[in-house]
C-alpha cells in the first residue's frame, strides 16, 4: 500500500470547512442524567441515583449532523419530527449550531419526537429510557420529506449521508430515492446502516456497516476472523454493487475496501483509541468524517484514516462526543507510526 503522509491528512481536514453535506435520517432527543449511586432503595432492589447534572443533546442524525458542524463544515438536516414539546427542545439545541441548517426538516402533528434518557452513575450507564413510536409516513408528509430531499440536492451539496436508526424516516422507498437522485446528480452517498434495510442500499459510494451489521445484514454467522471479515465484504460489494466497505471493528480498527476502479484493494487499519470510555455515537463519527473527507479528497483509503482517527478520539469521551478538527489534527501529528494502515 502506498504510504500516506502527514500532509495528505492535514490538507483534507483544512479543506473540511468548505464543504456542504446533507444528512438524511433519524434524529434523536438525548438526555444524560448524571450522578453517584450510593445505596439501594427500600423499595425494591435497585440503585438510587443522586442526581449531580444533567445534558440534553441531539442523537441519531442529529448526532452526524453536530458532528459535521464540530469540524468547520455545512450540514444540512433533513428529517421527520413531531409537533411536541421534545421537538421544540431539539430544534432549539440544533438552532445553537450555526453551521446546522434545519430548514429542512419536515414536522408531523401525528409524529411524537423521539427521546431517549440515559442514567449514568460513576461513568456507568445503568440504565436507558426510550420515549418513542416507530414512524409511519402520511402521504402528505411523505410528499413534503421528498420535496425536502429534492430542495437540499438542488442547494448545492458534496454528499449526502444517510443516518439510518431503524426509527421509520428512512423507509425503503425513502432510501430507495435518495440513492438515485443522488447517484442522478453526481453526489456522493454514505450510509450508516441498519440490518432490516440492508439490501436497500445498493449502488453508493460507501457503508460502514461494524462487524455484527456486515454479517447479519448478509444473514451469515458472525465471525471475528480477519480472513472471514474479508470474504464477507467481498460479498457485500458484490451484491450490493458498492464502490466501497468500510468494516469497523471496535478495539481492531477497520477494514476499507476500496472498489473504485473494479480493482478491489483491502487495507486494515488499527485503531487509534488510547482509552475507551464510552462507544455511543462512535459510528456517526466515522460515517461523518469519511464523507468530509471524501468530498475533499476523492480517496476512500485517506477518509478512512482521518476517520479512524476521528473515533479514536470520541471513544474517549463519555456519552455522545464529537472530534474537533484541532484533536484530529494532534492526533495525527502525535502518532509515532502516523502511517498505521498495511496490506491485509
Amino acid at each position: 500500500m502506498d504510504k500516506i503522509d502527514r500532509e495528505s491528512l492535514i490538507k483534507t481536514i483544512d479543506g473540511f470547512n468548505n464543504k456542504r453535506i446533507a444528512v438524511i435520517g433519524d434524529v434523536i432527543l438525548d438526555k444524560y442524567v448524571f450522578g453517584k449511586v450510593r445505596r439501594i432503595s427500600p423499595e425494591a432492589p435497585v440503585p438510587v441515583l443522586e442526581i449531580e447534572n444533567e445534558k440534553t443533546t441531539f442523537g441519531g442524525a442529529g448526532n452526524v449532523a453536530n458532528n459535521i458542524s464540530e469540524l468547520g463544515a455545512k450540514c444540512y438536516l433533513v428529517s421527520v419530527i413531531g409537533r411536541d414539546d421534545t421537538a421544540s427542545e431539539l430544534i432549539s439545541l440544533l438552532n445553537e449550531k450555526k453551521n446546522i441548517d434545519t430548514g429542512y426538516i419536515v414536522q408531523s402533528n401525528d409524529q411524537k419526537t423521539i427521546k431517549k434518557t440515559r442514567i449514568v452513575a460513576e461513568h456507568q450507564q445503568i440504565v436507558r429510557v426510550d420515549r418513542e413510536i416507530k414512524f409511519s409516513y402520511s402521504q402528505s408528509i411523505k410528499n413534503k420529506f421528498i420535496s425536502s430531499i429534492d430542495s437540499v440536492i438542488k442547494n448545492g451539496i458534496d454528499a449526502i449521508i444517510l443516518s439510518d436508526y431503524g426509527k421509520g424516516v428512512l423507509s425503503k422507498e425513502i432510501i430507495n430515492y435518495s440513492i438515485v437522485v443522488a447517484n442522478k446528480n453526481g453526489i456522493p452517498i454514505f450510509v450508516d446502516p441498519k440490518i432490516e434495510h440492508f439490501f436497500s442500499y445498493k449502488k453508493i459510494t460507501s457503508m460502514t456497516p461494524n462487524i455484527m451489521e456486515a454479517f447479519a445484514g448478509m444473514r451469515m454467522i458472525e465471525s471475528r476472523e480477519q480472513s472471514d471479515i474479508e470474504n464477507i465484504g467481498r460479498k457485500i460489494l458484490r451484491e450490493l454493487s458498492l464502490k466501497s466497505l468500510i468494516i469497523t471493528q471496535s478495539e481492531q480498527g477497520m477494514t476499507v475496501f476500496d472498489n473504485f476502479k473494479k480493482s478491489l484493494k483491502i487495507t486494515h487499519i488499527p485503531t487509534n483509541a488510547k482509552e475507551v470510555y464510552d462507544v455511543t455515537g462512535a459510528g456517526d463519527t466515522v460515517i461523518s468524517v469519511l464523507a468530509l473527507g471524501y468530498s475533499v479528497s476523492k480517496d476512500i483509503l485517506l477518509s478512512s484514516v482521518i476517520s479512524n482517527y476521528a473515533a479514536g478520539i470520541v471513544v474517549g469521551k463519555l456519552g455522545t462526543a464529537t472530534a474537533s478538527v484541532n484533536e484530529i489534527k494532534e492526533a495525527i501529528k502525535n502518532e509515532n507510526s502516523y502511517s498505521n494502515t498495511g496490506k491485509v
